[in-house]
């Protein structure tokens, strides 16, 4: 099923729950999607099932799932599953994403050398979005061996927040073609009226403002950079 017809199914196509996701923080459910063309696999994480967090907003983490899907489409570099903000599911609003089949034992930490090399979009997707929590079970390959990246419920602080696993190209210079694609979404967030109009009610207007602040950032220096030395780079637990 092409990305035009799963969004719109994933909207407003009726959801059977087909279980829970036990091992994170915030409740998680697999449902499956109806539609006429057949059924597919989601994962919805309802607002209401979200554990507040002291950093972030309250019934927020929703909505960046939404955002970082956005900005991923905007980049051109498809690494997010196809998500929306749904506003009515089995337990409430919340966001619903695709559902990627793929090896759990297959992860950061045991990727192929060649596997390692194709993460510097990822590296540097999560530096854009000031992700948090980019644990390495985040990072997933589907049976075509397409590179996927999930769970952004905490992206897009104003502080600077970025904990990775991902720290394999710190000092390299950013490829011109990734560094092209970050100078072509930036004049999207100023001129893109669709994609800010689509931003605006999933995040805060200084959060868009960081975003494209990041953004800029990246562009002028042009390489990937080294962990801080102040805070704990990395996310717990790693996987």
């Amino acid at each position: 099923m092409e990305t035009a017809q799963i969004l719109p199914a994933l909207q407003a196509s009726p959801l059977t729950l087909k279980g829970e996701f036990v091992w994170g923080s915030n409740h998680t459910f697999l449902v499956e999607v109806q539609t006429p063309e057949g059924a597919f696999l989601a994962v919805y994480k309802p607002s209401r099932g979200e554990r507040p967090l002291w950093d972030f907003p309250e019934a927020s983490l929703a909505q960046r799932e939404v955002a970082a899907y956005l900005v991923s489409q905007a980049l051109g570099w498809e690494l997010v599953p196809p998500t929306v903000y749904r506003p009515e599911g089995p337990f409430g609003a919340g966001s619903l994403q695709l559902f990627i089949d793929h090896d759990p034992e297959y992860h950061y930490y045991n990727l192929s050398d060649a596997d390692i090399q194709r993460l510097r979009p990822a590296a540097l997707f999560d530096l854009l979005v000031n992700n948090a929590d980019r644990k390495g079970g985040h990072i997933i390959f589907d049976a075509q061996g397409r590179l996927w990246l999930i769970d952004h419920g905490i992206c897009f602080h104003t502080e600077p927040k970025l904990r990775t696993v991902i720290w394999d190209f710190a000092g390299e210079a950013i490829p011109a073609g990734l560094k092209d694609d970050l100078a072509t979404f930036q004049r999207k967030l100023s001129e893109d009226a669709a994609l800010i109009t689509a931003l605006r009610p999933l995040l805060a207007a200084e959060e868009i403002a960081a975003l494209s602040a990041r953004a800029e950032h990246l562009i002028q220096h042009a390489h990937f950079p080294a962990p801080p030395p102040e805070r704990r780079p990395t996310p717990w637990p790693p996987l």
